[in-house]
């Protein structure tokens, strides 16, 4: 897979994020035994068994509860950490990197997500984990406008723009590379992804695990959990990689959040867009434009290679 495949994926895979609110203090350490332990199956098929008629009628009610209060937001502004576990790149219980940034959402399908700070794991010292910056690597910066996906590579000041086919846009952004859940429908919800609640690692909270049933949705990661809170809002979500096995491939990401301030704005897009979201680059950035692909067909071995437009300067 090339390089361009591997940072649309991570992208994409960002883009799950947007819908989330408030953290709280929780460590990935907490869920360990409620994680996936086994490889994606090749067929698509309920990786659990059935809900008893008990438990499916309260994961309805907590759906339908998490429907009414997402479908309220019209505007969102959080920071967000998050931590990324790899045992093949820092030993158990370290994360790899971790992150700092800013997301922002205007309802239907405009979009920000930033990172702002990251440091990577740099070895042991006196029994303590060492990180540090690498100027190399500034982490993700993308933007969504409604019609375009927008990733700005700050270390390479180079800036892609993705257009989003017209079914892709406004309402429809929830089955493109944004599933913004603020406006989560329970039936579609139940349509997309098994669904099942485990025991929450602290009172009064409740928590969900998702399996994706789409192959689109299978190709950007193998099983999301979110915690909600007694007011159904999204506190914590951990993302297992779409290999994600306990042993073999055990990569994850841990995300909170914090500052959130839910339709805080006065409420125009205009508003919006000029607060968060560039008119475009810095002059001396390139840009280089191309149509979206989407993930089911980007991960194909040898179909879906993207040809962009020639790079200009805007």
């Amino acid at each position: 897979m090339g390089k361009r495949r591997l940072k649309n994926q991570r992208l994409l895979a960002a883009g799950c994020l947007i819908a989330f609110g408030v953290g709280f203090p929780i460590h990935s350490a907490e869920l360990s035994a409620q994680q996936p332990q086994t490889a994606a199956p090749a067929a698509v098929k309920q990786p659990f068994d059935p809900l008893p008629a008990e438990k499916q009628a309260e994961l309805d009610q907590i759906l339908l509860k998490w429907q009414e209060q997402s479908q309220g937001t019209r505007t969102l502004e959080c920071k967000f950490e998050r931590w990324h576990y790899d045992l093949l790149a820092a030993p158990a219980g370290v994360h790899a990197h971790k992150a700092e940034g800013f997301v922002a959402y205007a309802k239907p399908d405009k979009g920000v997500f930033r990172v702002d700070n990251i440091l990577f794991y740099n070895g042991m010292k006196d029994q303590k984990p060492q990180y540090g910056a690498d100027p190399t690597k500034q982490g993700e910066y993308w933007v969504c406008n409604g019609t375009e996906l927008i990733e700005y590579d700050r270390g390479e000041k180079k800036c892609t723009v993705q257009t989003l086919p017209e079914n892709m846009r406004g309402q429809q952004i929830f089955n493109s590379p944004l599933p913004f859940v603020f406006n989560l429908d329970a039936a579609e919800i139940k349509q997309r992804y098994w669904i099942r609640t485990l025991k929450s690692p602290k009172p009064n909270t409740f928590l969900i695990e998702a399996w994706p049933k789409r192959q689109e949705d299978r190709a950007q990661y193998k099983t999301v959990q979110v915690v909600l809170n007694q007011q159904f809002e999204p506190e914590v979500l951990i993302m297992y990689a779409p290999n994600f096995h306990a042993k073999l491939a055990p990569q994850w990401d841990h995300y909170q959040f914090s500052n959130v301030k839910r339709n805080a704005l006065t409420a125009t897009l205009r508003q919006f867009m000029g607060n968060f979201i560039p008119k475009k680059p810095p002059s001396d950035w390139e840009v280089v434009r191309e149509n979206f692909v989407p993930p089911q067909i980007a991960n194909q071995p040898n179909g879906g290679e993207q040809q962009p437009a020639a790079p200009r300067r805007e």
